[in-house]
Order: C-alpha cells, then structure tokens, then sequence
C-alpha cells in the first residue's frame, strides 16, 4: 500500500511541476574538491521518482563548530559539502538496490533561494549543521517546506558546540516546537528494517574512536508536525553519510556501516510515506 501510494504521488507531482525543477549541477565538495563519476554523464539525466536532495547554506563566519568559516556557499567547498557528492550517491544506488523506489542515482543540490525549487524535492539530507547560518528568508522557506510535508536529515554533527549552533538555527525555524528524543519503538526504526538497537555511526576521520568532541554517546532525535510526524531527524554523534560512502573502506567499522544503509531506508520510506 505504502509503494502504491508513493508511486502515485510523486507520478502527479512529477507531471506537474518537472518544469519548475532547477537543472541539475555539481559543486566542489569541502571534503575531496570536484567529484566525477561514470555515471555523471547520464545519471542527472534520468528520470526517477525520488530525488536525494543536499540542502545548501550559508555557514556562520566566526565561532567554533565544525564547518564555520569563510568561503562562498553558492559556490560549493564550504559546509554544506560535507560527505557530498560520494555519501549522496552511494546512497541512492543503495536505495535502488534494495528497495523497489523508482531513484534517480544522482543527487540534487538544492538552494532555498532558488524561487520555489525546494519543494519539488521531498526529502534533503544536511550535514554540518551546526556551522548553518540561514538567512530570514531561508528560514521561512525551510520552515514552510517541512510543514508542507518536507523531510529534512540532518547527520554528520557531533558535541555540545555544533549542537549548540544546530539549536540556535533550528530555534529559528521552529521557535514553537520542540526537539525530542525518539524512543527505540518509533516507526522510523522499524518501518522496513528493525533499528530499535543501533550502534553509533562514526566519522572516518576520527577512527577508531568515531567521535569529535565530547560527542561519544548518539542521540537520536527529532522535530514533530502537529500530527507527530517526524519533519527534522537529527541523527546527532553520528556520520550516517560516512557510513554510505566508507562501507567499502576496511578500516571502517561493518556493523556501522551496514547501520548507516538500513538507517538510510528506513528515513527515505518514512518520509515518502508519512
């Protein structure tokens, strides 16, 4: 029923608004400067039914967290890269691979500021989050996009000061709801794959230990609609992208990584179904 619906769905919103979609393009990533692949050259152009769309921003210029600096976000090289482009597609192959989810296998970057583009792109996926530094308008249009039904992961964030920057910006997007933590039992971890027992996901540049900061316990949370659906999964102490992209690396943890892959399942059939 789940599939069905999903299928019908996005086949509408497809038909209606492909025009309104900003071309494809690729930015330098913060972690490996410009990325290509095989499959660049024909993979934007296919046509596929779920997106993995990168949420681009600004980042703050001065303090502490991770991320925060100079550099022109518009132009790639700066937060918002983080574990993009390679952790973005190595995703969405897995996710036709083990799902029957129509997936295009290239990412979309997607700016708030591109008119209305952002909400032809249900689900986003953000890392370093707590370097963000939206904009008023960015804001009100993020806001207004995970209220419309928009999902957002933010992942790859780690320790009191990046938590504390993601708090302050997401305070403004959701001045009025709060950030819980999601019991075990919640159906984001156990829609398709039983999650209920997860170990955490460690960033590769800090193995063996995983972690950066005093970020050594994962906390799994989240910003709830007025329905109780999940808008916001925070996947805080945890690299969810570096397990997609090291999976193959031998000195990354396996129970992790496979982790991150069924992690990565279970939020893109939750947010294409709830």
């Amino acid at each position: 029923m789940h599939a069905a619906r999903l299928i019908v769905v996005l086949s509408l919103a497809v038909a209606h608004t492909a025009w309104a979609q900003k071309a494809w393009r690729e930015f330098p990533s913060i972690e490996r400067g410009w990325y290509r692949d095989a499959d660049i050259d024909f993979g934007y152009q296919a046509p596929g039914e779920f997106v993995v769309g990168r949420l681009m921003f600004p980042q703050a210029r001065r303090g502490y967290a991770l991320g925060v600096g100079g550099g022109d976000w518009q132009h790639g090289g700066t937060a918002w890269t983080v574990d993009y482009p390679e952790g973005d597609r190595t995703f969405a192959r897995l996710l036709d691979r083990l799902t029957m989810i129509d997936v295009r296998v290239v990412e979309q970057p997607v700016n708030l500021d591109d008119d209305i583009d952002a909400f032809y792109w249900p689900f986003l996926i953000s890392g370093l989050v707590g370097a963000w530094d939206l904009t008023d308008s960015q804001v009100a249009k993020l806001r207004e996009y995970l209220l419309r039904g928009g999902f957002l992961l933010c992942d790859s964030f780690y320790g009191t000061v990046e938590w504390e920057g993601f708090v302050s910006g997401m305070n403004r997007i959701f001045p009025d709801r709060p950030i819980v933590d999601l019991p075990d039992t919640h159906p984001i971890f156990q829609l398709v794959y039983d999650l209920s027992d997860r170990p955490q996901i460690p960033t590769w540049q800090h193995l063996p230990r995983g972690y950066r900061n005093d970020g050594a316990v994962p906390r799994w949370r989240a910003v709830l609609d007025e329905d109780d659906r999940v808008m916001v999964m925070i996947a805080f102490n945890n690299d969810i992208a570096d397990g997609w992209q090291r999976a193959d690396e031998y000195r990354y943890p396996q129970e992790a990584a496979n982790a991150s892959i069924r992690l990565g399942v279970n939020f893109a059939v939750y947010a294409l179904t709830h």
